[in-house]
């Protein structure tokens, strides 16, 4: 049996691995499925958003994580941000083409996690929402 040779990252940029380590998909898949980001990116595809709007949407998150989230996903090349000189400053949101087809697949999940809720859900809150 031969040894598998280790992957270089030019090949791993070429297509990740997640299952590596040491890859760079690691980092794109922890952002996209953080809670944040993943809600972020759903929130998104109703359109352009402001701040503050997001802020609301995506209810619970705070001013620093959702501004970290945003920048992470930006750097992933999933959100566009653009700023508007007007005063006060406004900073609107949207989507990149890579980041509709992400969020596309992430609300299949969303979706699908929505619609299946009691049968995921531990046996004693099943029994307590049951009472």
């Amino acid at each position: 049996m031969s040894a598998v040779p280790p992957r270089t990252l030019a090949a791993m940029m070429d297509r990740g691995d997640v299952f590596v380590p040491d890859c760079p998909s690691r980092a794109v898949l922890k952002r996209i499925t953080s809670s944040w980001g993943l809600l972020v990116l759903v929130a998104l595809q109703g359109g352009t958003r402001r701040f503050s709007e997001l802020r609301r949407r995506v209810n619970g998150v705070s001013e620093r994580m959702l501004a970290q989230t945003l920048q992470q996903l930006e750097a992933h090349h999933l959100i566009a941000r653009r700023s508007l000189p007007v005063v006060p400053p406004h900073v609107e949101y949207s989507l990149t083409p890579l980041g509709r087809e992400a969020a596309a697949k992430v609300e299949d999940l969303v979706e699908w996690i929505q619609a299946n809720l009691g049968d995921l859900m531990p046996a004693e809150v099943q029994a307590e929402a049951a009472e």
